[in-house]
């Protein structure tokens, strides 16, 4: 083997030097490859609480735990020799287009995670072209959300409260800004045990305690925009000096029936999700109230744990009434190919909260942005990969359930 001393420009085509990037917020957000990377990130610049209220479920985290299962025994079936040199990621969900096939779920006290809290969700949704969903515990108000995003399609999230007049103020004010949809949550009946809120003292305002005076001091950013900001508050509701499992025991209504449904899809004019549902005769009696679309899900694991996985009920519920309503869904998804593989078994929509949020608490409205280009991509690429270049061309035959849970014959 014949040996030379090498020369510069030969060496010049085979190095490139990356150029610095200055900004501490850009190098983390740009080394973050995965929602997964995003949480990391998120766990060390918000306090323990903020971040457990996101992270944590119900009771022992079971039906958390069952759902994130459930996507990761997935198991694709790809086509190959397809033409997908362009891929489109856009499907019409009730009655308009949205660019990708998931959407921003409601999500409570978000200012708490991040001070540009929901309007960093709201306007990053906007510029992506996805819906956004406002919690009725959420920490900016209705109208604000409206003015910061008046291009967006936002959505309502409604509690039934004790005090209906209340709620259907709260309904009023949406409709008078311009919000689509209205997203009826029924799961609520109480407050879930959510333990680790219990442990950390979660309260709002937050409670300083040794414990969380230490958890912070390593944080001076959270607790820098936490304390030259708005006050963190409900935006749709009065003060609360309380816990937050004691603030929803107080205000919401175990009462609530289908009645109550109808009277609320005859009250409001846009379209009308019932978000909550557990199983396939529950779906039904929604769709035979005359709703739009009725939203698979646990609450992300955060109130009755052990409950039926969305993604397992997903195609028994699609063949029950996928051609009366929409089917969408939510609860355990983290990453792009979770939301293809709930499109394959039907979903029309998906919506996400956790992977949201972990976006925001590493940093703020950047950090949304980066979340929905992660979900995005990771979309497209397990698109290319199965060989389809339209969502309408995914079917139950692209992927397999490979289940762990199996019910005992009775």
């Amino acid at each position: 083997m014949r040996r030379r001393t090498p020369r510069a420009r030969d060496l010049a085509p085979l190095l490139r030097f990356k150029r610095p990037t200055w900004s501490a917020k850009e190098r983390r957000l740009s080394r973050a490859l995965t929602v997964e990377d995003l949480r990391r990130v998120a766990k060390r610049r918000t306090p323990r609480a903020a971040f457990d209220y996101t992270d944590g479920a119900a009771d022992g985290e079971v039906s958390l735990a069952r759902a994130r299962e459930a996507f990761a025994d997935v198991e694709f079936r790809p086509a190959i020799l397809r033409d997908v040199s362009s891929v489109d990621t856009s499907r019409d969900v009730l009655g308009r287009r949205a660019a990708v096939p998931f959407g921003i779920a409601p999500t409570g006290f978000t200012r708490m995670m991040h001070a540009e809290g929901e309007i960093a969700g709201a306007t990053a949704a906007a510029d992506a072209g996805i819906p956004f969903s406002l919690s009725t515990m959420g920490t900016t108000s209705i109208e604000d959300v409206a003015a910061a995003a008046p291009h967006g399609r936002n959505w309502f999230q409604l509690y039934m409260w004790k005090d209906r007049d209340r709620s259907m103020a709260l309904v009023e004010r949406a409709a008078r800004a311009g919000f689509d949809t209205l997203l009826v949550t029924v799961d609520v009946p109480v407050a879930g045990a959510r333990l680790r809120d219990v442990r950390n003292g979660m309260t709002i305002p937050p409670t300083l305690t040794p414990r969380t005076v230490a958890n912070a001091i390593p944080r001076p950013a959270w607790w820098i925009n936490f304390l030259t900001t708005e006050p963190l508050a409900f935006a749709s509701l009065d003060s609360w000096s309380g816990t937050v499992a004691e603030l929803l025991d107080t205000m919401f209504d175990p009462t609530v029936t289908y009645d109550d449904l109808a009277w609320i899809r005859d009250q409001w004019s846009g379209k009308v999700v019932v978000k909550g549902v557990q199983t396939v005769d529950e779906a039904r009696r929604c769709a035979e109230v005359g709703v739009d679309a009725v939203l698979l899900s646990n609450h992300g694991g955060r109130q009755l744990d052990r409950a039926p996985v969305p993604f397992h009920l997903l195609p028994e519920v699609v063949a029950a009434v996928g051609d009366d309503v929409e089917v969408h869904l939510d609860t355990g998804i983290m990453c792009g190919q979770d939301v293809v593989a709930a499109v394959a078994h039907g979903a029309r929509f998906t919506l996400v909260g956790r992977a949201y949020l972990y976006g925001l608490m590493a940093g703020g409205r950047d950090g949304v942005d980066r979340a929905i280009e992660i979900l995005r991509g990771q979309v497209e690429r397990t698109m290319r990969l199965l060989g389809v270049s339209r969502l309408d061309e995914l079917t139950p035959d692209h992927v397999v359930m490979l289940r762990r849970l199996v019910p005992r014959q009775r």
